[in-house]
C-alpha cells in the first residue's frame, strides 16, 4: 500500500497518544480535525444513496409489471405510481448533489486547520470520500438512464405484440413508429374494428393510448435527471484516475467503517 492508504489508516489513531491518564479520546481529536462532522455528513449521503437504490428497484418492478398489463385503468395506475417515484428520485438526487457541493466547500475550508492542509492525510481522506460519493451518484444516475432506454425499447415490443394480437398481422416499422409517436391506434385498427366491432377493440385502443402517455411522461421525467448525471460526470472526470485505484476503494470502505462511529 502506498502512503495515501497508510497515512489515512492512521486517522482513527490521530492524537493517538490516547493518553489514558489525561483521558484524551480519538473522537475528541477527530472532531478537532473536522472529521467527526464530515463523517456524519457522509453517512447522511450514504442513507440518501440507499433511498435512490430502493426507488430504482421500485421503478424497475413497476416497469416489469406494466409489460403484462392489458387494461387502460391498470396502465394508468402504474403510470401514476412511476411518476410519483421518479419525482421522489429527483428530490433525493438533487439533495445529494447539494450536500456534495457543500462537502466540496467544507473540504477547502477545513484545510485552514493545523494538520489539515492540502495534501495531508486528513485532506486526502476527505477528498477520497467526497469524490467516491460523486462517482456513486453518477453511476446511480446512469442506472436511471439505462432504465429510460429499456422502457423505450420494450415499449416498442409491447406495441408490436398488441397490433399483432388485434390485427393478426405484423405491422411494418413505419406503422409502429407512427403509433409510438402519436399513440393514435384507431386508424391502424380500422379493418379489425370493421370485422370485430368497435366495442371489442376499444379496450385495446385505450390501453395503447394510456401506455403511450405513460412512456412519454416518464421518459421526460427521467431525462430531466440526466443533467445531474452530466454534472457528476464532469466533477468525477476532473479527479483523474484516483477512483480507479484499488487502494482508493479499500480506503473508502475503511473510512466508511469509521463513519459508523459517528452515525
Amino acid at each position: 500500500m502506498n502512503d495515501l492508504l497508510v497515512d489515512s489508516v492512521e486517522l482513527p489513531r490521530m492524537g493517538a497518544s490516547r493518553d489514558l491518564e489525561a483521558g484524551t479520546s480519538v473522537t475528541a481529536h477527530t472532531s478537532d480535525l473536522g472529521m467527526e462532522d464530515f463523517f456524519k455528513q457522509v453517512k447522511e449521503i450514504e442513507k440518501l444513496m440507499e433511498k435512490l437504490n430502493k426507488q430504482l428497484q421500485k421503478l424497475q418492478g413497476a416497469h416489469e409489471e406494466s409489460k403484462s398489463v392489458t387494461k387502460a385503468s391498470a396502465m394508468k395506475a402504474i403510470k401514476q405510481r412511476m411518476e410519483k417515484d421518479v419525482d421522489e428520485v429527483g428530490k433525493i438526487a438533487r439533495s445529494i448533489k447539494q450536500k456534495l457541493e457543500f462537502l466540496d466547500a467544507d473540504n477547502v475550508a477545513n484545510r485552514k486547520k493545523p494538520g489539515c492542509e492540502k495534501g495531508t492525510s486528513v485532506d486526502r481522506s476527505r477528498m477520497t470520500m467526497t469524490t467516491t460519493l460523486k462517482k456513486k451518484l453518477k453511476d446511480r444516475m446512469s442506472d436511471f438512464q439505462t432504465l429510460r432506454q429499456m422502457i423505450q425499447e420494450e415499449y416498442r415490443e409491447v406495441v408490436e405484440r398488441r397490433v399483432f394480437t388485434v390485427t393478426g398481422t405484423k405491422a411494418d416499422e413505419e406503422t409502429i413508429d407512427r403509433l409510438i409517436e402519436t399513440g393514435d391506434s384507431e386508424q391502424i385498427f380500422q379493418k379489425a374494428i370493421q370485422e370485430q366491432g368497435r366495442g371489442r377493440i376499444m379496450d385495446t385502443l385505450a390501453e395503447i393510448q394510456e401506455r403511450h402517455d405513460a412512456v412519454k411522461d416518464i421518459e421526460k421525467k427521467l431525462l430531466d435527471l440526466h443533467q445531474i448525471f452530466l454534472d457528476m460526470a464532469v466533477l468525477v472526470e476532473s479527479q483523474g484516475d484516483m477512483l480507479d485505484n484499488i487502494e482508493t476503494q479499500v480506503l473508502y470502505c475503511f473510512l466508511l467503517f469509521i463513519c459508523d462511529s459517528f452515525a
